[in-house]
């Protein structure tokens, strides 16, 4: 099978208190639904962008789709080059500068349960794309480029 590099976005909303949203993933693959295999894991809201879709629509639309929160200020914060064993993506973190609403996970199961974590004190079951957006915030980085030799 031919694997192809994607294009993802992870979504960063901090509460008034400085914590940030995580959402925990089924731990049943199939109905967790990640190519990156998060199941079990905590994640920011994330996903796929789509054909012809803006960075910043897709992140209001999976804000809107996990969490049912309305985003009305987004902005991208970072670039991730996002790989392991089973998917690729170049995933782009953006931080939600204003939302409003309930959260509401509502009937997929994707998610089970959600928490608000203190950026300084995350969970440990928290996915490497989540923990890496979030480190790009906290350091103000937009990317980090890899140095090869030769």
């Amino acid at each position: 099978m031919d694997k192809k590099m994607g294009i993802g976005v992870g979504v960063i909303l901090l509460n008034n208190n400085g914590q940030v949203l995580l959402l925990l993933r089924n731990s049943d693959y199939k109905i967790a639904d990640s190519d990156m295999r998060y199941e079990g894991q905590y994640t920011l809201p994330a996903g796929k962008v789509k054909f012809g879709e803006e960075f910043e629509d897709a992140g209001i639309r999976k804000v809107k789709q996990e969490t049912n929160l309305e985003v009305t200020e987004i902005k991208v914060i970072c670039l991730l080059n996002d790989y392991n064993e089973n998917a690729h993506y170049a995933t782009i973190g953006l931080l939600a500068n204003k939302f409003s609403g309930s959260i509401d996970l509502g009937n997929t199961k994707e998610h089970v349960s959600y928490i608000w974590a203190d950026i300084n004190n995350l969970p440990k079951n928290l996915c490497k794309s989540s923990l890496d957006i979030i480190s790009r915030y906290k350091e103000n980085t937009f990317y980090k480029e890899v140095i090869k030799n030769g």
